[in-house]
């Protein structure tokens, strides 16, 4: 069985995602690292209802000790409409350095089963980060998961986020007009 490293960015997104790739035939362990989430008091709320989850289910899990929002801020705030390109890539880059350190044989993420995200960019970012890494990007699209994960996530009791978690998308979310 295959070793591979999934990518989460919370709980919800996380509970079908990961039930497929076991399905498969996968062997994995969930990583979250998220340093685009905003404010910390939601990274907070996401990270330990995605703990919460990984105990429960008993999944192997690394937590990244990294927040590093400040400079995820930073890197975004000129050109803040190229911002999911930048996050998908430097979410991605992360765990595909972590899957390849541990001689993994690939890695992928729980972005996929979200409607809202751009499965193109998500894509490419992941294969471009793969071939770097030497590690390949294992493409699902989850997205036909998407309903029945945050129906089972309600059932388990675990926080759902309104907004994808950067301080751009809590903005649009709220304000009902794209961020800039």
């Amino acid at each position: 069985m295959s070793e591979i490293l999934l990518h989460c960015c919370c709980g919800p997104c996380s509970v079908l995602s990961a039930q497929s790739l076991l399905t498969e035939g996968y062997g994995l362990t969930a990583y979250f690292h998220n340093p685009n989430i905003h404010p910390a008091a939601e990274y907070l709320r996401r990270r330990d209802s995605w703990l919460d989850l990984m105990r429960r289910k008993g999944y192997s899990h690394i937590l990244s000790e990294d927040y590093p929002a400040k400079e995820w801020l930073k890197a975004v705030a000129q050109n803040p409409q190229e911002r999911c390109a930048f996050c998908y890539e430097s979410r991605l880059s992360a765990a595909a350095a972590l899957a390849a350190a541990k001689g993994l044989a690939g890695f992928s993420t729980t972005l996929l089963i979200s409607p809202y995200q751009k499965h193109e960019l998500i894509k490419e970012a992941g294969e471009r980060v793969g071939r770097a890494f030497g590690v390949p990007f294992v493409y699902r699209d989850f997205r036909p998961f998407f309903r029945r994960s945050q129906k089972e996530a309600g059932q388990e009791g675990l926080y759902r986020q309104k907004y994808c978690g950067c301080v751009y998308s809590e903005k649009e979310r709220y304000m009902k007009t794209p961020a800039t």
